[in-house]
């Protein structure tokens, strides 16, 4: 028996969460201060006021399978732009942006990443820039 896909397998929140996953995965070592930020973003922010966040850790799931394919990032972004709505693109890179600075560090890998999902978003590059500036700013360390 085969299990049937609901219509959109990711909800906005997901694709949200997925994102932030991506980030913290794209350099192949997810450090716990990115993990802590992921958490925090899904406690205390209201786009995921009602978000079960148990669905965490069927959303890693997903984005580790896509991650262990070769086209998996392509996959991915599939999903993220047919299940996330548009309105919430720029949320979703700034989620990313801070997910990326919480360690203090961000290497080659996570930037890679963060300018695919500026392109695949379609994030205008002065948004970006501000986007970015303002995850900076709260990240430095004294």
């Amino acid at each position: 028996m085969t299990r049937e896909q609901p219509p959109h397998p990711l909800s906005p929140q997901d694709c949200l969460v997925a994102i932030m996953i991506a980030i913290s995965a794209a350099d192949a070592n997810m450090r716990t201060a990115e993990l802590v930020k992921i958490q925090n973003a899904v406690n205390h922010l209201p786009v995921f006021g009602t978000y079960d966040i148990d669905r965490i850790a069927d959303v890693s799931r997903i984005v580790f399978e896509l991650f262990s394919e070769e086209e998996g990032l392509d996959a991915l972004f599939g999903l993220i732009r047919a299940n996330l709505p548009e309105h919430l693109f720029e949320t979703a890179y700034a989620l990313a942006c801070d997910v990326a600075a919480a360690d203090g560090n961000i290497p080659e890998s996570e930037l890679r990443l963060l300018e695919e999902m500026r392109h695949e978003l379609n994030i205008d590059r002065l948004h970006a820039a501000a986007i970015e500036r303002g995850s900076r700013a709260r990240h430095i360390s004294g």
